[in-house]
Order: C-alpha cells, then structure tokens, then sequence
C-alpha cells in the first residue's frame, strides 16, 4: 500500500509537477496540464503596411508592448494609433476619405475581454484617433456607444483634442475629384443616383488615385497574450464618400469586432452592410465556442454573406462583388485571415511581424465594378 503524502510534501510535489508542465492530482498522479497559448497579434493588411511614425507597424508595435506587460487593449490600440495618425492612410483616422459632403467622420470600438467591457464611436468628427475616444468610453461610461455630436463632446470633456478638420491636401483633393466625376448638379433618382456614386468613386480606384483597400477603409487589430487574455480594436474613416452619418459595421459590437475571453476573437474589413446583417463577428466566435477552428468558422460566414447577397446591384456573374474579410484568432493563440476574394492580412509572433495570403471563398481577385 503507497505511503500518504502530509500537506508539505504535496505542495512540493505539485509544485516541481507544474514546472514540468504538469500538475498533481488529488491521488498523487502528475496530469498534463494545457500549455499557455502562444501571443499574436492579427490585423488587417495596413497594420504591417503603414510605418508613419518611425520603422514600427501596427502589429509590431501591439506585440512588443502586449509581451512587455502592457494590457493587451491597450497595445492593440497604440498599434492602431500608428494607421489613425498617418496622413497617408485615407481609410483610417486623419485624412481618410471624407463623407459625401467632404467631413471625415470616424467610427471604432474595442472590447477587453478578461474585464468582459467594450467602447465604441461612430460619425465622431475632429478626434485624429477615435480608438482612444472608444477606450475612453469603455473606462469611463456606463455606455458602449456614444455618437455624433455627442461623441465629440465627450472626447473634449475626456481632454482630446477637438479639430475643426481632419481633411487633408490629399483627402480634400480626391473627395473634389469625387464631386466632379459623380457631378451634382444632374438630379437623380435614388437607385441611379447611388449607382452614380459608386461608380465615380470606383473609376477612381480604376484610375489608381485610390487604393482599393481604402474606398471601404478600417483597421482590425486582434490579440493574445501568453496569459490567454484576448481583446480587439477596429477603427476606421467608413466607406469613402458615404452619406453624413452613415455608420457601418467597424463601431457595432457584433459586427465589426467581437471578443469573448472565453473562446476568441474576430474582426473585418470591406464592407460593412454586407457583413451587419449577420452580425459575423459574434457568429465567428460563437463557431468557435461550438469547436471550430478559426479559419472553418470564418468561412461560414463568408458562406451567409454569399447566400444573403441577393440584390442584383450587389452581384457580378451571381457572386457578391464587393469584399469582405475577416481576421480572426481562438483562445489558444491559433489565428486566420479569411476573405470573399483573394487578399491578404497581417499577423506577429515570436517570429516577427509579416503579411500572409487569406483563404478565400471565392477563387480570384474581386470583381472589378
């Protein structure tokens, strides 16, 4: 008969057991206890494209701090500070692709998923970083979104500071190209008339005045750290030229980001309206809960979007014509970028930070409208 371990003795016991990665159980027998997830940072393709202030991407950046000790929200939204505060980047923050009537307006949100909160803005104008402003909601308000005019006055009562216009050289210039080639002053039907207006707008892309990332804009960036605590950020300027105060998917908690410390996160890109009325992010990791994997359960989402793209305006040769992907990572560190069509996102490990290919639902490049 085994000799009976006193209290002492199985404390040290299981102590040298979890140094093996093991842990002892109540008969003394050592059990495999589950190994920490390996941090990652996920983002779309602009968070390991754009280095405005210095040699240091978005995703770079989120997991230097998140593996210094830094709160994860907290570095994702630094990383994304670098995309909102880049003149360069017209989808995202300070000089994005302004509304119909030449105002950048801004949307975002994060969620913190070990404190089980979230914050978001939407149609905020004059704040050059709205990811601070939904932070700044989810730490001092009861709230989740805050909108418009009054957005703005509690980013200046939180102390940011409020600018008569984000527009710059770049995004005024293009946003008067927009009004020439849409030229308002022929009275349209509504159907004709937004048929109008994205066809201007594309004809830009065509043109190579825009990138064809930015004419739907945003950032996503997701992360993990070795603790297993999982947030999210997502911000962006919204759909170039959109009509005042259209909001899309990146400040709904659902659609443009969700997070559930528990099992995951996921986060998109393109467009808003297409991914709004599945609400995809929650349907992503609700997927995960149900066990499966970040890339099986993004692909079921770009399944409903397909499914549910029914208009004529919205389909080319009967596929969706418009893009949409999503990044996505689960509790145990592992991550997917997927898309409608061939695109790309970016992801750092312990390796560095780099761009990868997504899997996408549908063979080829997206339609060119």
């Amino acid at each position: 008969m085994p000799s009976r371990l006193n209290r002492r003795q199985f404390v040290r016991s299981g102590a040298a057991a979890a140094g093996l990665g093991l842990a002892a159980r109540a008969d003394g027998a050592p059990a495999i206890l589950q190994s920490r997830p390996r941090p990652v940072v996920i983002a779309s393709t602009n968070g390991h494209t754009r280095l405005h202030d210095g040699n240091e991407s978005c995703v770079a950046r989120a997991f230097r701090l998140m593996t210094g000790g830094t709160d994860v929200l907290e570095s994702l939204i630094a990383g994304v500070n670098i995309v909102e505060l880049d003149p360069k980047d017209t989808s995202v923050g300070y000089g994005g692709l302004p509304n119909a009537e030449g105002v950048v307006q801004l949307d975002s949100c994060c969620m913190h998923g070990p404190k089980k909160r979230a914050g978001g803005v939407a149609a905020l104008e004059g704040v050059r970083t709205p990811s601070k402003v939904a932070y700044a909601v989810l730490q001092n308000t009861d709230h989740h979104l805050l909108v418009g005019a009054g957005a703005q006055k509690f980013a200046r009562q939180m102390g940011f500071q409020v600018e008569d216009d984000l527009n710059t050289d770049t995004s005024r210039k293009l946003w008067l190209e927009w009004k020439r080639r849409l030229d308002p002053e022929h009275f349209l039907d509504p159907e004709k008339r937004a048929q109008a207006s994205f066809d201007a707008g594309w004809s830009m892309v065509r043109d190579g005045l825009i990138d064809r990332d930015h004419f739907f804009g945003t950032i996503n960036c997701d992360g993990i750290n070795a603790k297993g605590e999982i947030c999210g950020v997502t911000t962006t300027s919204g759909l170039a030229w959109k009509i005042p105060g259209r909001v899309g998917d990146s400040p709904i908690l659902g659609a443009g980001l969700y997070v559930d410390g528990e099992v995951g996160a996921a986060g998109s890109t393109g467009r808003g309206e297409a991914n709004l009325y599945g609400l995809c992010s929650f349907l992503i990791v609700e997927q995960m809960r149900a066990g499966r994997s970040p890339k099986d359960a993004g692909m079921e989402a770009l399944r409903r979007v397909r499914a549910n793209t029914i208009e004529k305006r919205l389909l080319h040769e009967g596929k969706p014509k418009f893009g949409l992907n999503f990044y996505i990572l689960n509790k145990n560190g592992e991550f997917a970028g997927v898309s409608m069509y061939e695109s790309s996102f970016a992801v750092c490990t312990e390796n560095g930070p780099e761009t990868r290919k997504t899997e996408s639902l549908i063979e080829g490049k997206e339609p060119n409208w």
